[in-house]
C-alpha cells in the first residue's frame, strides 16, 4: 500500500480553538503500527483539550498537536518489529501506553503510569500527550491495537474505547458482580453502557440516575430495572427504596457532577463500593465522615486500562454490546470545529459525535 508524504489533521491553536492543516504522514519506527483513521470521536476529555485546561503547562505550541483518542481504522503499515498485524487489518486503538518499566506498569496499572508524560520512558497517551486520530493518519505502538472481528462497524468499535473504561471501573471490585446490585449515576456514554456490561457481567439489579429523559429512556432499553430522573425525585431514597433500605452494592459515579460524589457514598450499602470514573471540573465536596462509620471503598479509575478494551471487544465480537443508539451525529474532518461545538453544546441531545476521519476503500492485505 503507497502512502501519502502529507496528510490532513486537526490541530490544536489558541485556547478554544482548532483547524484543519496539512501535516506530514508520520514515519513508522520497529514497533510502531500507523493508522490510516476511518473514524474517531469526542468525549470530554476533548473539550479539556481545546480549552487547554487539560495541559498543566498550557500544552503544545499551537499548530502542531492533534488530539483523539478514540478511534478505529485500518493498517496502512507495520514496523519491522511488528508480526503481531498486517496491512489491512481494521483495528481499534487504546489510547494508553504504558513505559512498561515502572512498578505501576509491571504490576498491570499502566493508566496510572509513573512516567507519565515522559516520551522518552516510552509511556505515550494518544491525543493527550502524543498525536492522536483526528487525522488521516495515526502513529501508534502494536500493543495499544486491537484487531476488530468482522461483525463490528467503525462506529461501534470507536464505542468500545469507552466500553473499555467501563470494564476497567468493574475491573477494581473485589467481589464478582454477579448477583450484585448496581447503581449508575450520569446517564452519558460511560453511564449507558455501564448499564450494559452490568447486566453481561451478572448484576441483579441495575438503578440508573439522571437528569436528561431522553438518556435515562436508552438506559431503561438497555436493560436498568430502575431509572430515576433526579431533578423530580430524590435518587439517593429512590435506590435504597428499591434495595429494601439497604443501598447498592456497587455504586458507579460517571457524571463528573461534584454534588454526586455524596449521592453515590448514600447510595451505597454498608460495606459497599463507590467507583469514581467520571472526572470533576471543580473540587468536590462529600461527607467521607459517612464512608468511614459505613465501611464504604472509594475507588478510582483512569481510562481503559488492565487490558479491558480487548475484553470489550470480546463482548461485541459476541453481539453482546448496544452501541447504534449511542453515536447521534456524524461530521467531515474539514468540520471539526461544529462537531466540537455539537458536542459541547449537546445540540440535538448530542451522545456521541463522530468525525468521519476518511470513507475509501479498505486495503485487503493477507491474513
Amino acid at each position: 500500500m503507497s502512502l501519502p508524504e502529507t496528510m490532513q489533521a486537526a490541530v490544536l491553536g489558541e485556547p478554544g480553538t482548532l483547524a484543519v492543516t496539512t501535516l506530514p504522514v508520520p514515519r513508522v519506527g520497529p514497533e510502531d503500527v500507523l493508522v490510516h483513521v476511518r473514524r474517531a470521536s469526542l468525549c470530554g476529555t476533548d473539550l479539556k483539550i481545546r480549552s487547554r485546561h487539560f495541559f498543566k503547562d498550557g500544552g503544545p505550541a499551537a499548530g502542531e498537536f492533534v488530539p483523539g483518542h478514540e478511534y478505529a481504522g485500518v493498517v496502512a503499515a507495520v514496523g519491522s518489529a511488528v508480526d503481531e498485524l498486517r496491512v489491512g487489518d481494521r483495528v481499534v486503538t487504546e489510547a494508553h501506553r504504558g513505559c512498561m518499566r515502572c512498578a505501576n506498569c509491571l504490576a498491570g496499572a499502566y493508566t496510572d503510569c509513573l512516567n507519565y508524560g515522559l516520551r522518552h520512558t516510552g509511556h505515550r497517551v494518544q491525543g493527550m500527550t502524543v498525536n492522536g486520530g483526528f487525522a488521516e493518519y495515526a502513529l501508534n505502538h502494536v500493543a495499544t491495537l486491537h484487531r476488530l472481528p468482522d461483525t463490528v462497524n467503525f462506529d461501534a468499535a470507536v464505542v468500545l474505547t469507552t466500553v473499555g473504561t467501563v470494564m476497567h471501573a468493574f475491573d477494581v471490585l473485589d467481589t464478582l458482580l454477579v448477583g450484585s446490585t448496581v447503581a449508575v449515576i450520569g446517564p452519558g456514554p460511560i453511564g449507558l453502557l455501564a448499564v450494559q456490561v452490568a447486566r453481561e457481567l451478572g448484576a441483579r439489579t441495575v438503578a440508573l440516575a439522571g437528569t436528561r429523559e431522553a438518556r435515562l429512556a436508552i438506559g431503561k432499553s438497555f436493560g436498568a430495572d430502575l431509572v430515576v430522573n433526579s431533578r423530580e425525585e430524590d435518587a439517593v431514597a429512590a435506590v435504597r427504596e428499591a434495595t429494601d433500605g439497604i443501598g447498592a452494592d456497587i455504586v458507579l459515579e460517571c457524571s463528573g457532577a461534584p454534588s454526586a460524589v455524596d449521592d453515590a457514598l448514600r447510595m451505597a450499602k454498608r460495606s459497599g463500593t463507590v467507583v469514581l470514573v467520571g472526572f470533576f471540573e471543580e473540587p468536590v465536596r462529600a461527607d467521607l465522615n459517612h464512608a468511614v462509620m459505613n465501611g464504604i471503598s472509594i475507588q478510582t479509575v483512569r481510562g481503559e486500562g488492565t487490558g479491558s478494551l480487548a475484553r470489550a471487544v470480546g463482548l461485541a465480537a459476541r453481539d453482546r454490546l448496544r452501541t447504534a443508539e449511542l453515536v447521534t451525529h456524524h461530521f467531515g474532518l474539514p468540520d471539526v470545529v461544529e462537531a466540537f461545538d455539537t458536542y459541547a453544546e449537546r445540540r440535538g441531545n448530542a451522545i456521541k459525535v463522530m468525525l468521519d476521519i476518511s470513507e475509501d476503500p479498505e486495503p485487503t492485505g493477507d491474513r
